[in-house]
This record gives C-alpha cells, sequence and structure tokens, in this order.
C-alpha cells in the first residue's frame, strides 16, 4: 500500500483535537473527509499521533546513567517523578526540570530526560498529574485529566519542584526548566511565579499576559514552529512585553515546521533539522545559565 499523503489541513485538524474542542469521533469525520475515506484515515491518524513504541534516543538502562521514579513533596502533596543523574559527573551540577505535553509523563518525555542528563545535568521529568492520581496509559484519558488540574496549584508544584532540585545533594543550587506544549507554557508561568529559576526554555508553548512580565527574572529562550498558527498568534505581544520590560531572552520561529516539531514519537510533525538545532541552542543556554 502506498503511503498517505498528510497535508497540513490534517495536521492542523489533529491539533484542534488534542488541543481544542474537537472530539475523537469529530476528529476522524473531518480526517475521512480530508483524507477522502475512512480507510486513509485509519491509516493516517496513527502518523498524526505520537507512538510510545517508537524507539527511545538514549534507551532506559543506558549504563551512563543513574535513573529512578521518585516521590517528593509538592506544594499540597506528593509529587511523582522521574530523576536521570550522569553517573560520571565529578562534583555538583546543575539541574533542569524537564516538562512534559499534555499527555503527562510518558516514556517520551523519560527519553527527553535521559538526554538532558547525558548533556551534564541533573535531569527532573514531574509529573503534574501526581495530585491526579498520575498519568494514565491512555493519552485520551490524559489530556481530559489537564483540563480537571487547578493551574494556580500545578504552578505551585512547578515551584515545589524546583525547591526539591536546588537543595539536592548532588545539585549547585542553580535550576532551569525545559518544558514541551502544554509543559512550554508551564516554564512561562514558572518564570512569572519563581524568581530563583535560573533560565527557562520554553517549546511551542502558551504565553503569559503582558501584565505578569514584568515579574519574570529568568532568562528565557523561546522556540516556535512556523507553522503553529494557534501558539504564534500569541508571540508579538508577548515579545513586546518583555523587550519593553528589558528581560533577557532569545526567540526562534523554525519556518516550515509544525507544532510539536521535537516530538520525534510522531512521525508526521517532527522535524529532525529543526528538533536538533533547538536542542543544540537549549543545552548551550542552559550551560551557559545555570553553570
Amino acid at each position: 500500500m502506498e503511503k498517505p499523503t498528510i497535508t497540513q489541513a490534517m495536521i492542523e485538524a489533529y491539533d484542534e483535537y488534542t488541543h481544542l474542542t474537537l472530539d475523537r469521533r469529530r476528529f476522524m469525520e473531518k480526517l475521512s473527509l480530508l483524507a477522502g475515506s475512512g480507510a486513509a484515515a485509519a491509516a493516517i491518524a496513527p502518523m498524526l499521533a505520537a507512538s510510545g513504541a517508537r524507539a527511545a534516543i538514549v534507551e532506559e538502562g543506558d549504563a551512563r546513567l543513574e535513573a529512578q521514579d521518585i516521590t517528593y513533596a509538592g506544594s499540597t502533596g506528593d509529587m511523582k517523578g522521574y530523576l536521570v543523574t550522569p553517573k560520571a559527573a565529578a562534583g555538583k551540577l546543575p539541574a533542569v526540570i524537564v516538562i512534559h505535553e499534555n499527555r503527562g509523563l510518558n516514556p517520551h518525555i523519560r527519553d527527553v530526560t535521559r538526554r538532558m542528563a547525558l548533556e551534564g545535568f541533573v535531569a527532573l521529568a514531574p509529573d503534574f498529574l501526581s495530585p491526579s492520581g498520575g498519568t494514565p496509559s491512555d493519552e485520551d484519558k490524559a489530556r481530559e485529566m489537564f483540563s480537571t488540574l487547578d493551574m494556580a496549584a500545578t504552578v505551585k508544584n512547578a515551584e515545589a519542584t524546583r525547591a526539591f532540585l536546588a537543595a539536592h545533594e548532588k545539585v549547585n543550587g542553580k535550576v532551569g526548566a525545559i518544558g514541551f506544549c502544554w509543559g512550554g507554557g508551564m516554564v512561562n508561568r514558572m518564570a512569572v511565579a519563581s524568581p530563583e529559576l535560573g533560565a527557562g526554555v520554553a517549546y511551542y508553548g502558551s504565553q503569559v499576559a503582558a501584565e505578569e512580565v514584568p515579574a519574570i527574572k529568568a532568562p528565557l529562550m523561546l522556540h516556535y514552529g512556523g507553522l503553529d498558527e494557534r501558539i504564534n498568534a500569541g508571540i508579538p505581544a508577548y515579545k513586546a512585553a518583555l523587550e519593553a520590560n528589558n528581560k533577557t531572552f532569545e526567540l526562534f520561529v523554525y519556518e516550515g515546521v509544525n507544532h510539536a516539531f521535537n516530538n520525534d514519537t510522531s512521525s508526521a510533525r517532527y522535524d529532525k533539522a529543526a528538533a536538533d538545532l533547538a536542542w543544540s541552542r537549549t543545552v548551550e543556554f542552559l550551560k551557559k545559565n545555570l553553570a
């Protein structure tokens, strides 16, 4: 069977399904119309979605790393997380919080956390669905759970995560954060709420309101996909507010790529060239600001 053609309209329909108001049934109906048949839609849908079955870039059990699932104190209760440290480190290291998409703490984010640890950081991926029992295996269920989170309490749990890492015996006291999609928006919110955050990197994350920007202390790096109209609509106001308040930030728009371009488990939206460039910029930025 010939590989189906995936159009931008299909990608936008998937984005509407995963982030806005389109439910699964209406998404498949819309995809069927775009693809020409229900059979074609059924073949295309898995290519749009992220697949946990795809191979990790850094495998679980990598001999260079120590990785463990942990529980630590959140703002109002226990938080679960995935903590990874490089084995060969000499002395204390800077730390990075790795914040998941609206699918929760899944295998892909665990893989990204291992990648970050190999760059020379103590890396912790919190499960922000911990107050609701943790991330379920069903991604549709996980997305539904995010709509029930108390955002103010969630931001406090992010700050509690920063404080936990800052006090960790293997950490030099400096903590940054990197987040993707929902997690990118959380990085922007953390920058407002956490004056001790050392640096923040937001991948295609929603922006905070202009009136919140004066509270930001951390240097920021902001990555956006050029085709991501939904998120990019907020760039001009955010950029203007950051500039007006003399904030330290770098902003990159990767032309011709989509929302979630960094997620290598989504074959239709992943863009290796953009992902590699954004990652190299991210690592350099975090090393400079957390040293």
